[in-house]
C-alpha cells in the first residue's frame, strides 16, 4: 500500500494500527505480570503505569511524552525480571511506533 507523507493507515474499524498494537502489547504484558509468581518491590508501579498506557490506548491517540514516561517507569520497575523481558520489549516497540516526542 502506498501512502502519502503524513498519512496514517487505519484498520478496517477505523482505528490507528499503532494504537491497536499498543493496546495488544500492554494487555499481553499486564497478563504476564498478573500471573508472575514472584513479588518484587516496584510491581505496583509497573501495574499502575500499564493501566495508564491501557487507558491512553483506549481513548484514542496517546500523548507521546506521557507514553514514554510510563515506558521508562515500567522498564525501571520490571527491567530486571527476565521472565517479563519479551513483553516489555513488545510494549517498547509499540510505543516506538508513535515516533519521538516533539522537541521545543
Amino acid at each position: 500500500m502506498l501512502r502519502s507523507l503524513g498519512q496514517r493507515t487505519v484498520t478496517s474499524s477505523g482505528e490507528d494500527p499503532r494504537v491497536a498494537e499498543l493496546r495488544t502489547a500492554v494487555s499481553r504484558l499486564r497478563r504476564e505480570l498478573a500471573v508472575h509468581p514472584v513479588e518484587f518491590p516496584d510491581r505496583a508501579i509497573a501495574e499502575d503505569e500499564l493501566a495508564a498506557l491501557a487507558a491512553m490506548a483506549a481513548h484514542g491517540t496517546p500523548e507521546i511524552p506521557r507514553m514514554r514516561r510510563s515506558l521508562l517507569l515500567i522498564a525501571g520497575s520490571i527491567g530486571s525480571v527476565s521472565a517479563l523481558a519479551r513483553g516489555l520489549s513488545q510494549v517498547r516497540a509499540a510505543v516506538d511506533l508513535f515516533g519521538e516526542p516533539p522537541t521545543g
